[in-house]
Parts: structure tokens; C-alpha cells; sequence
């Protein structure tokens, strides 16, 4: 670890991947999410299956799926893991909110958290892509981890 105490710098201030191979393979679990605000029209037509594209949520799960099994190529200090199970789940929180919320699962060396960010972002980007037709104006917020459990640095769960 670098003197600045971040594991991707080396002892020269590199970057460079982080070492894993010392480490003990445990079962490992991270939740993310991120929230759309749209008009409440286009949250209808979204949740309601009324998009002239097609199945704006199962086309957003798969996504959001596909995403987090490719982390690695997306975020360059990522390691490649073997993914035990990803799930995506869209609802209505409000008349004008939708929320995204990705789970990813390993048995692993290091863990998921990064593949639950990309798969919960990328399921929201799909969803505008999937109705920017009709609401240019959505605004994706609030990406973050609200939970993560397995590894040395133990579990997290983000205060409400």
C-alpha cells in the first residue's frame, strides 16, 4: 500500500492494480441504487410498459445485468470476478420517482460493490434512453452503495 494509504497508488504514487492473491475467498454482497425524477406522465409510461421502444423494465434489468458483468472493462482497476448472481429491481417510489436497485453476489477475493454501481447506473441510463422521446428533461440522482457485506473491511449499511 502507497504511503497516502489508497491501495491503487504503489509506494511511487502509480497506479496500478491492487494484489488480491493473499487474500481469503468469501462470500461477498453489495446493493446500489440511483433514482429517476421525470414527469409523472413519463413514470407511468415507463412502469406501465407504454414506451414506444418496448419493455423499457426488462429491457433496463438486462441491461443493468449485462453491465456489471463487464465492470472490469469499464473501470480500469477493477478485477474481473466471477459473479454468483446480479439482480435489478425498478419501482415507482413516487408519482415522479423511480428507484433502481442492483444487488450483486460473489465468492470472491475482493469485492462487488463497483458491480452494483454500474448495474443499477447503467439500468437508469437505459430507462432514459428508453424515454427521452418523451421527456428530455429526467435527471438521474443519488448513485450510491447502501449496502455491501463479505471481506476484511466488514459490512456497511448507509444510515437512512
Amino acid at each position: 500500500m502507497a504511503a497516502s494509504g489508497l491501495t491503487h497508488l504503489n509506494a511511487r504514487g502509480e497506479a496500478h492494480i491492487v494484489d488480491i492473491a493473499d487474500k481469503p475467498v468469501t462470500r461477498r454482497r453489495a446493493v446500489a441504487q440511483a433514482r429517476i425524477t421525470a414527469q409523472a406522465d413519463t413514470v407511468i409510461a415507463i412502469m406501465g410498459g407504454a414506451l414506444k421502444k418496448g419493455d423499457a423494465l426488462a429491457i433496463a434489468r438486462i441491461a443493468g445485468i449485462m453491465a456489471a458483468k463487464k465492470t472490469a472493462e469499464l473501470i480500469p482497476l477493477c478485477h474481473a470476478i466471477a459473479l454468483t448472481r446480479v439482480e435489478v429491481d425498478i419501482v415507482a417510489e413516487t408519482a415522479t420517482t423511480i428507484v433502481v436497485r442492483a444487488s450483486a453476489e460473489t465468492l470472491a477475493q475482493t469485492g462487488v460493490e463497483m458491480e452494483a454501481l454500474i448495474a443499477a447506473s447503467t439500468a437508469a441510463l437505459t430507462l432514459y434512453d428508453m424515454a427521452k422521446a418523451i421527456d428530455r428533461a429526467m435527471t438521474i440522482t443519488d448513485l450510491c452503495v447502501l449496502e455491501k457485506s463479505g471481506g476484511k473491511s466488514g459490512d456497511f449499511v448507509r444510515a437512512p
